[in-house]
């Protein structure tokens, strides 16, 4: 093969590994990956079906107003958790990852519990109680 042919094809096999990589890449940052339930705060509570958990064991809410969502996971006890997606380094949105929580900001990593697993943030993401009722996980804003 001449050079030319063989620097060509090399490029082209290049070109379409990169182009496979990104694209991939850019699906699991679609708004597609996760769901949002979007809802209201009303005295202090925030009610969202158990049945939105029927098909993942985590869900984001987006209070009506608030600039940050809460992750609500299921836990394998039947309980749910509750975190502010709200980095405690310089208060910037996260974004859910595989295994947790990464800021794009700075770069700091939270695991699924909200503990710190990489600066530069210091503090835990904040947590909320909740509870559960025949129909709906409640969370409580007001601690």
């Amino acid at each position: 093969m001449e050079r030319r042919k063989f620097l060509k094809s090399s490029c082209n096999i290049c070109l379409l590994a990169a182009t496979g990589y990104f694209i991939s890449e850019l699906a699991a940052c679609s708004p597609a990956a996760y769901h949002i339930i979007n809802t209201e705060i009303i005295n202090d509570e925030i009610q969202i079906p158990v049945s939105s958990f029927t098909k993942s064991a985590m869900q984001f809410v987006r209070p009506k107003g608030w600039y940050y969502d809460i992750a609500v996971q299921k836990k394998a006890d039947n309980t749910y958790e509750a975190l502010l997606m709200q980095c405690t380094h310089q208060d910037n949105q996260l974004t859910a990852t595989g295994n947790g929580y990464t800021c794009s900001l700075h770069g700091s990593q939270f695991d699924k519990n909200g503990k710190v697993t990489k600066g530069p943030a210091e503090n835990p993401l904040k947590h909320y109680s909740t509870s559960v009722d025949q129909q709906n996980i409640i969370i409580h804003i007001k601690s």
